[in-house]
């Protein structure tokens, strides 16, 4: 026969103080395991959920993002109108040449300033990408040094309001509208005339074009068209493709995730071991009482390990009851890709949640084995002379 659960469970409610003390220090572990885990998938996910299926990105060959890429002014308008490229309602072909630089602009609290990405588009940017609209204000006219900004920008940066204005080197930037890009990598972006951004910031190329087929067929025949053209220094892929790629700015947080989770679980297995090594010695009358009623050593073993699992599974679903509140919290961080900040929401998923609960069950059994082992292993003489 078992021990009772409810006896182990009583032990864990007459010892409060440390059990409390124990299950607190496993919740924060198991906090920053889903926190820093949930930041890297709210960044995955932005660039992921961009792009769209129909469309291709023309980079130079060799380069990974825009910010490496240069494409001359000819080399753009050949590629604008090559055949198989989709045209809008004014016969316009769908056909973006852009640009990315970046501007150093102040924090709305205060708190010092950072890099935002500004990217330069052409009057078809916004058709190319419909999951993008403007909540406020108006389309930017181009000449008149106006600019988009997105609605994450407006709410982290100063001066980007509609109405508002910003310096960058000698320009003045005049805000005329706010777009929602639908948590999209487009959030952590000003949008200005791609033309004006070339004259502006002194460059005489572009990063990339961007360019809607007509079917899949017309894709495969520019991919190969552009491939062949020994005018064309130039590599095509999709559009979510670039997108999924750039998403190696996760594999830092991914890796910091890791590494926080063995340093701190280490910590909190020791505690949990201390705890239960504690609940062993306070409870010496017990465990004689326990081997005198026939109870047999693996039964003891089983039920202390069990105490620890208890104890480390309390901790667990505390931990993940207090990292619900971030699931879409908003945020920014610095991206090792276009070396700006990057606006995105912390996700936290069910899965997520499922291993940090797991994660505490691993350190409840590290930290029981031990003080389970001496528990078993106490001699019934010695555990009945402290009665």
């Amino acid at each position: 026969m078992a021990i009772p659960l409810r006896y182990n469970l009583r032990s864990l409610r007459v010892r409060w103080h440390s059990t409390l003390a124990t299950m607190l220090g496993i919740a924060l572990v198991v906090l920053v395991f889903i926190l820093v885990r949930a930041l890297a998938h709210g960044i995955e996910s932005t660039y992921i959920n961009t792009g769209d299926v129909r469309n291709l990105i023309v980079l130079r060959k060799g380069s990974t993002a825009e910010s490496s890429s240069q494409i001359t002014r000819e080399e753009a308008r050949r590629v604008k109108y090559l055949d198989g490229i989709a045209r809008n309602g004014r016969g316009e072909p769908l056909a973006s040449a852009e640009m990315i630089v970046l501007i150093l602009l102040d924090r709305i609290n205060g708190s010092g300033s950072a890099n935002v990405l500004v990217r330069g588009v052409s009057d078809v940017a916004m058709e190319l990408r419909p999951q993008i609209r403007i909540t406020e204000g108006r389309m930017l006219q181009p000449g008149l040094h106006e600019c988009l900004v997105s609605r994450r920008i407006a709410d982290r940066f100063a001066h980007c309001r509609v109405g508002d204005s910003f310096q960058s080197g000698r320009i003045t930037w005049h805000v005329v509208g706010i777009f929602d890009a639908q948590r999209t990598a487009y959030e952590s972006e000003i949008w200005i005339d791609v033309d004006e951004a070339r004259s502006s910031f002194k460059r005489d190329f572009y990063g990339s074009v961007l360019i809607r087929p007509v079917d899949s067929a017309a894709a495969e025949q520019l991919k190969q068209r552009m491939l062949t053209d020994k005018l064309l220094s130039l590599k095509v892929v999709s559009e979510t493709d670039y997108y999924r790629e750039q998403t190696q700015s996760a594999e830092l947080f991914r890796f910091l995730a890791s590494f926080l989770a063995v340093i701190m679980s280490v910590g909190a297995a020791f505690a949990a071991m201390n705890t239960m090594y504690a609940a062993v010695g306070a409870r010496t009358r017990e465990i004689g009482t326990l081997r005198v009623l026939g109870f047999r050593r693996s039964q003891i073993y089983m039920s202390f390990l069990l105490e620890s699992v208890v104890l480390a599974l309390l901790g667990g679903v505390v931990g993940c009851v207090i990292s619900l509140p971030l699931n879409l919290l908003s945020s920014g961080t610095f991206s090792q890709t276009t070396f700006a900040e990057v606006a995105f929401q912390f996700r936290v998923t069910p899965l997520m949640m499922a291993k940090g609960i797991a994660f505490a069950l691993v350190m409840g059994v590290l930290g029981g084995l031990l003080p389970a082992r001496l528990a078993a292993r106490k001699p019934v003489l010695d555990a009945l002379r402290a009665v």
